[in-house]
Order: C-alpha cells, then sequence, then structure tokens
C-alpha cells in the first residue's frame, strides 16, 4: 500500500490542537506544499496561504473565527480562488492533495467550509474583488483528548460513516450498482473516493464506470438545502473536488495512469450534475 493511500484511510479531522508547536523545518515542507499543488484541473489557480499565528496569544487566536469549532491551532492553510468556471471544484481538489500529504507528515488537519469568519480571514490574506475563500484548514499535531463539543459534533454528522458502495458507485447507468468485486485494478482508488471528507459527511459524488470500462463519471448528487446552508460558497462542488483528488492520488500511486476531461454521457444522469471524468490510458 502506498504512502498517500494509507493517509487517505487513515486521516480523521482533528478540531482539538496539543500546545506543541510545528516545527519551522516543517512549516517550509508545507510551504513548499501550497506552492506546487495550486493549479486545478479546470485550468484555475487556487492561491494557497499558510497563516502562522505561533506568536499570538490564545485569546487573540479564538477572534481569527472558528466559532469554537477549533482548539488549540495556531496554523492555518487558507485557500483562495477566483469565482469562474469549475473554481470551488479546483479548490477541493488542490486543497486535498495538500491535506492528504500534510496527514502523511504526523499532523492533523480538519476543513472548515461553513463555520468559520471569513471576513476575519480576508483582512489577512488581501483578497481581490472577484476573490473568494471557499475552505480552510487548521494544522497542527492532534491533541490525546477530544472535547465533549467534538465528540458530540463527530457523532451527529455520523463523521465515522460512509455510504455503501451500492449508493456510490456505478456500472454504464445510474440504476446499475457497481459491485465491489468488479472494480478490479480501480478497487483501491474507489474505496479511497468513498473515504473522503465532504460537508457535513453528505458525500455527494456518484461515479459512473463507463461500460468499456476505461472511462469514470463523476456526478454531483445535491442535498437540496446545501445552498441556502453555504451560501459563501458552493461547498458540494468543492467536495467534488475533495473526490477527485482522492481517486487521482490512489489512481496514481497504484501505478495506473488517466487524465480528466470534460465529455458526454451515453446514460440517463436524472437529476445529477456531470462535473468531469477520468479516462484511463
Amino acid at each position: 500500500m502506498g504512502d498517500l493511500i494509507e493517509a487517505m484511510r487513515t486521516r480523521v479531522s482533528v478540531r482539538s490542537y496539543a500546545d506543541r508547536p510545528v516545527e519551522q523545518s516543517v512549516k517550509e515542507k508545507i510551504r513548499g506544499l501550497l506552492d506546487a499543488h495550486s493549479q486545478g484541473p479546470f485550468g484555475n489557480r487556487v492561491r494557497l496561504t499558510l497563516i502562522d499565528l505561533s506568536n499570538l496569544e490564545q485569546s487573540e487566536t479564538r477572534r481569527l473565527g472558528t466559532y469554537g469549532f477549533i482548539n488549540g491551532a495556531r496554523l492555518y492553510v487558507a485557500s483562495v480562488v477566483s469565482q469562474r468556471q469549475g473554481a470551488m471544484q479546483d479548490t477541493g481538489y488542490c486543497l486535498e492533495q495538500v491535506i492528504i500529504r500534510i496527514t502523511h507528515l504526523g499532523l492533523g488537519t480538519c476543513w472548515l467550509g461553513g463555520t468559520f469568519k471569513r471576513a476575519s480571514f480576508a483582512q489577512r490574506l488581501g483578497l481581490s474583488n472577484d476573490e473568494v475563500i471557499p475552505a480552510i484548514s487548521p494544522i497542527g499535531y492532534a491533541s490525546d483528548k477530544r472535547t465533549v463539543r467534538e465528540r458530540m459534533l463527530r457523532r451527529f454528522v455520523g463523521a465515522d460513516q460512509r455510504k455503501p458502495w451500492a449508493e456510490l458507485f456505478y456500472a454504464g447507468a445510474m440504476n446499475s450498482p457497481l459491485p465491489k468485486e468488479a472494480a478490479g485494478e480501480y478497487a483501491a482508488a474507489l474505496e479511497c473516493l468513498r473515504l473522503a471528507p465532504s460537508a457535513s459527511n453528505l458525500q455527494p459524488w456518484r461515479i459512473v464506470r463507463s461500460k468499456e470500462g476505461n472511462v469514470f463519471h463523476f456526478l454531483l448528487k445535491r442535498t437540496p438545502s446545501s445552498r441556502k446552508l453555504w451560501s459563501a460558497a458552493d461547498l458540494q462542488l468543492v467536495d467534488m473536488g475533495i473526490a477527485m483528488s482522492h481517486f487521482e492520488l490512489a489512481v496514481r500511486e497504484s501505478g495506473l495512469r488517466g487524465t480528466w476531461n470534460v465529455g458526454e454521457l451515453d446514460f440517463d444522469r436524472g437529476r445529477a450534475e456531470y462535473v468531469i471524468s477520468w479516462v484511463a490510458k
């Protein structure tokens, strides 16, 4: 099993951080990751910035604004992108590429899309008129104990639960589930996708493998209330980018090749939104 596949399988959201500073050498590695993963499959450049609050008092870090969902974090990575076609997907893709590699470094992270004060972060990031902050993540060493609030939140969203294969993966059409044993060399990549994090753990992705078996179509099955819940950014499109990132990382670490392409569907997608396809080579 590859290192990044293992990181995807073992990563959990961390909301409570130990009072242990992240070493300067590790911060430099993180900055290198942010620079290396700033371009998404849809062609948007995602500005990923490390916000270091190490020299601030805890009371000052709290005022930055994560509504009490995060405790003890002194480092954050913030995503900034211009509002263009595919920007949300590229944000999810790029930031998750970084988060999985940060996990491999032994640090904790937590996707935040609807539970932080964007205005507070915007002041530090110098946004232009067409830029938004779709999501951020704290970075740090996980605390040995979870807070009561964190434990309650994980139970509420079912953080350790994932939808079964039959609800997520299909063969040729959206009414024909893909059995896990039929996934062949792509089983590990699809399982990593299944484990991907998503806003409120809604897991909105649906994947249809072509009848020929060499194309994987990514579709979004929206939660009807999602746009009202998260008006500042389309977090379910961000989720699709996260899913794309997991799939590609696992595909490449499994020694397979392919590329992203926006094409045409030859099946009825119903109310699902077509996003993109992975074409194997």
